[in-house]
């Protein structure tokens, strides 16, 4: 007899709870465990099934089922392989790089998720220190000129300008030399304010315009695209009794992973540490969120070149396997380095 996908989970949940609580397993606690949607005596016979195949043993009469050695090494050999091939895909989907990024963000909180049997979020990168690259005026009509803006990324932002005065090709060409000579390469804390005094000083006539260009580029540098928050594994929050006894504050907790601008608080917290890309801990009123304050929360940032970054978060109960959560994301953040570093 082979052990089919039904078998296999409820043997993997029978090992998965044994391994939690040292303790036999029954029936109740697997219908409970998976999502399998099957009534305690339909696993009890597919539990006495993996028994008569050898897979998990009864150690006294009317006690649950404990892993047999035969049963640990199927678990083992399974996740063995489940976690190799989730890594293969995983670095199959970072190798293309952006053109897949919302597919690989939702593939990588998924297997946070699968891997620590707690909840996983992932952002989008955002561009923390957007730096001008380049600035083009042109004439529209005598009363428009078009800024083009290009930032780092090579993100284009258009702006119309309405102007005074008809503005000549030659006094353009001037204007686009000096605007470009003193901000090409600076991000906006570096636009300060006597430098802008200056190049208006050295414009002359046509000091509005310049602050006006000036205008726009601050708000095409700070500008970023709108961020996106991706969950998985919101249903491991039930697994755990501490975050779920209480039916009020466990459907605010769920609900909280399905509304992106309450997890923006957690994500800018973590974005505005300045100090490099370490692994941060959050554990219970420490969290800034306070729907989480039963919660731990670890996170990351991970980085893709050229200022851009994210935040990677895991969220569980208090007494969550830290050692294993700060692993697996020290491992994907060293993952993420090596494909956008090298």
């Amino acid at each position: 007899m082979e052990l089919d996908e039904r078998k296999q989970k409820i043997l993997q949940a029978v090992i998965r709870n044994y391994l939690e609580t040292g303790e036999p397993v029954g029936s109740r606690t697997i219908s409970k465990d998976t999502d399998l949607n099957l009534s305690s005596a339909t696993i009890r016979n597919e539990m006495s099934d993996l028994e008569e195949m050898g897979y998990i043993v009864q150690p006294h009469t009317s006690a649950g089922r404990i892993p047999s050695d035969k049963g640990y090494r199927f678990y083992v050999d399974t996740m063995l392989e489940k976690k190799e091939r989730e890594v293969e895909e995983l670095k199959g989907l970072i190798s293309q790089k952006d053109e897949k990024m919302d597919t690989l963000l939702k593939r990588v909180a998924k297997v946070l998720a699968a891997n620590t049997n707690y909840a996983a979020m992932v952002t989008t990168p955002q561009n923390r220190v957007n730096k001008l690259k380049f600035i083009q005026l042109s004439r529209v009509d005598a009363n428009q000129i078009l800024a083009v803006i290009v930032v780092e990324g090579n993100v284009i932002k258009n702006s119309i300008l309405n102007v005074d005065e008809i503005l000549d090709d030659e006094t353009l060409l001037k204007l686009n030399i000096l605007l470009n000579t003193h901000l090409n390469g600076l991000c906006i804390d570096e636009i300060n304010l006597a430098m802008i005094a200056e190049l208006k000083r050295q414009a002359g006539i046509h000091s509005a315009i310049v602050s006006e260009v000036i205008d726009a580029v601050a708000e095409a540098i700070r500008s970023d695209e709108d961020l996106k928050i991706y969950t998985s594994g919101t249903r491991n929050i039930l697994r755990y009794p501490e975050l779920t006894d209480n039916r009020e504050k466990a459907s605010e907790l769920i609900n909280l992973f399905e509304e992106e601008q309450a997890l923006n608080e957690l994500v800018q917290e973590t974005l505005a540490d300045e100090n490099g890309t370490g692994i941060q801990v959050y554990i219970g009123n420490e969290t800034p969120v306070q729907s989480m304050k039963d919660c731990s929360v670890v996170t990351a940032t991970y980085e893709l070149g050229e200022g851009m970054r994210g935040t990677i978060g895991i969220i569980g109960p208090k007494r969550m396997d830290y050692d294993k959560v700060i692993g697996t994301l020290k491992t994907l953040m060293n993952q993420l380095d090596t494909i956008y570093k090298k």
